[in-house]
C-alpha cells in the first residue's frame, strides 16, 4: 500500500512538471491547488517547475509560479538557478523577469529615506566654467593674473603639507597653492602642461552684513590651474615657504589624508594630468599633439589624420567605468566582502571591476562577482558613484542581492572572499573592531556602501 501511495506521488509530481515544461499554465495550477508542496519539488532531473518553465521560454508559466512563492534560488545539480538557464537558452525576457520582479529580492534591498552621501574626491569647490574652456584670450587673461591659484605636480602627485600643530586640522593635509608670479619661469617650459580647474564658487554673503550683496556683485573669482612638470622634485620643493611640504609616495594612501575640499580638487587635476601624460601623441597616427581648451583637449598636427574629423573621443580626457558592489546574501544578514594580496592584514572590501564595451552596469556587475567568487547575482541596484583619480576611473556603486551563496575564488582576481554576518561588519564599522574584519578606508565608497547597507535596517 505505502509503494502505491508512493508511486501516486511520483505519478503526481511528473505530470505537475511535465505541465511547466509544457508550458500547459491551466493543468500546472490545477495541480498546485491541490498540492502545494509540489511548487518546490525536483524530479528525477533535478530541476523543478520554475527551471523547466524557464528553460523551455514559458513566461507566463514563470509569472505565475513566482506569483505563488516558489523559490527562484534552488539550484539543480549543475549549480544552475532558473535564471541562469533561461539566460543560457537566450530567454531574455524571462531572465529579466527572475531577476527583478522577486518580492524577496525587493525586500532585502528596500531602503528607508535615508540621504545619499556624498563620497570623498566628489566635492566641488570649483565652478568647472567649461564653457570657457574655448575662449583662449579669457583663459590667458586668467593664466597671466596675478590672483590665479595654481596646483603643483610632479610625477602625478601633487605638492601637498602636513597640518599644522595647533590649528585643528587633524591628520588632514592640505594642497600647496602658488600664485602665478611663483610658478612664471615654469609656464615658459614646453614640458609643463597646465590644466585649467576652474574658479572659486561664489560664497554666500553674510547677512548680517549691509554691504554683502555689494562685495558679491564686485567679486571676481580666482581661476585654479594645475600643473605638471619634469623640473625635478627637490627644486619644486623650494618653491614653497610653508614648512612641511612634500609629493606623497604612495598615492592610494596619501591622497585619502586630504581634506574634503582639496581631494576634490586633486581628484580632477590628477586625472587631466595622468591623461595628458599617456597621449602626449595621437592614438590614431602618432602624430605628436597639441593642448586645447584649458588642457582638456589635444589635436592631433596631422592636418590628414581622420581623428581631426567626426567625434573621437581619443582628443579629450579619458573617464573609466568601474562597477563596485556590495553583495548581499538572499537571507538579507550577510554580505560577500573580498580581500586582495596587496591589502592590509585583514581588510577586506566589495568586489569591483571595469566595465566592459557594450556592457550595461547590471551586466558589469554580474559577470565581475561571478568572476571573481563564482557567485550569481540577480537584481542591482545603483547607490552612488565617486571619482577615483588613481589614475581615472569613476566608481559606479551598487548593491546586489545572490542568487548563489557557494564562493570558488578567482585566485587571480582575490585571495579570499567570505560571507559577513551583519553583527561582524556592524562591530567593524561602527564600533572599529578588528578581530575579524577590518573595513576599507571611510574615504572610499566601499566604505560608504557597506555603511548604506548597515544602515537600511539598523538604527545607527
Amino acid at each position: 500500500m505505502a509503494s502505491l501511495q508512493f508511486s501516486a506521488k511520483e505519478e503526481i509530481l511528473e505530470r505537475f512538471l511535465d505541465s511547466a515544461a509544457r508550458g500547459d499554465l491551466a493543468q500546472m495550477i490545477q495541480l498546485l491547488t491541490h498540492s502545494p508542496s509540489l511548487i518546490n519539488q525536483t524530479g528525477n532531473s533535478g530541476w523543478t517547475a520554475l527551471m523547466l518553465a524557464a528553460r523551455n521560454g514559458h513566461f507566463h508559466v514563470v509569472e505565475a509560479l513566482l506569483s505563488q512563492g516558489c523559490d527562484k534560488f534552488l539550484l539543480n545539480g549543475s549549480s544552475q538557478t532558473a535564471y541562469d538557464i533561461a539566460k543560457f537558452w537566450g530567454h531574455r525576457h524571462i531572465a529579466h523577469l527572475l531577476a527583478r520582479t522577486d518580492d524577496s529580492c525587493c525586500s532585502v534591498l528596500s531602503t528607508s529615506d535615508l540621504s545619499q552621501q556624498e563620497t570623498y574626491f566628489s566635492r566641488e569647490t570649483l565652478d568647472r566654467l567649461s564653457a570657457k574652456r574655448t575662449d583662449t584670450a579669457w583663459l590667458e587673461a586668467k593664466r597671466c593674473d596675478p590672483n590665479s591659484i595654481y596646483l603643483l605636480f610632479s610625477n602625478l602627485s601633487p605638492m601637498v603639507r602636513s597640518p599644522q600643530e595647533g590649528q585643528g586640522t587633524g591628520d588632514e593635509t592640505k594642497l600647496c597653492c602658488f600664485r602665478y608670479q611663483a610658478v612664471k619661469d615654469l609656464m615658459d617650459k614646453p614640458a609643463t602642461v597646465p590644466v585649467f580647474l576652474g574658479v572659486e564658487k561664489k560664497k554666500k554673503p553674510d547677512p548680517s552684513s549691509s554691504s554683502g550683496q555689494t562685495e558679491q556683485s564686485v567679486w571676481d573669482p580666482p581661476a585654479w590651474f594645475a600643473i605638471s612638470t619634469d623640473e625635478e622634485p627637490a627644486d619644486l620643493l623650494k618653491r614653497c615657504t610653508e614648512s612641511k611640504c612634500f609629493f606623497p609616495k604612495t598615492p592610494n594612501r596619501d591622497l585619502l589624508k586630504l581634506s574634503e575640499e582639496d581631494a576634490g580638487v586633486m581628484a580632477q587635476a590628477r586625472a587631466v594630468l595622468a591623461w595628458h601624460s599617456r597621449y602626449s601623441f595621437c592614438p590614431t597616427c602618432g602624430s605628436s599633439t597639441r593642448v586645447e581648451e584649458g588642457g582638456h583637449k589635444r589635436s592631433c598636427l596631422n592636418s590628414s589624420c581622420r581623428s581631426l574629423k567626426g567625434v573621437h573621443n581619443t582628443c579629450y580626457p579619458r573617464v573609466d567605468p568601474v562597477v563596485i558592489m556590495l553583495v548581499i546574501h538572499p537571507d538579507g544578514n550577510q554580505c560577500l566582502l573580498g580581500r586582495k594580496k596587496v591589502f592590509p592584514v585583514g581588510m577586506f572590501s566589495c568586489l569591483a571591476g571595469f566595465i566592459e564595451p557594450g556592457e550595461t552596469v547590471e551586466e558589469a556587475v554580474r559577470r565581475e562577482v561571478e568572476e571573481e567568487s563564482g557567485v550569481k547575482v540577480g537584481l542591482v541596484r545603483y547607490v552612488s558613484c565617486q571619482p577615483w583619480p588613481m589614475p581615472s576611473s569613476l566608481m559606479i556603486g551598487c548593491l546586489t542581492v545572490a542568487m548563489s551563496t557557494d564562493i570558488r575564488v578567482d585566485q587571480t582576481e582575490i585571495e579570499e572572499a567570505r560571507w559577513f554576518p551583519r553583527q561582524q561588519v556592524i562591530d567593524s564599522v561602527v564600533r572599529g573592531t578588528r578581530s575579524v574584519l577590518t573595513a576599507p578606508p571611510r574615504q572610499t565608497i566601499a566604505y560608504q556602501l557597506i555603511r548604506h547597507w548597515i544602515g537600511m535596517t539598523s538604527n545607527l
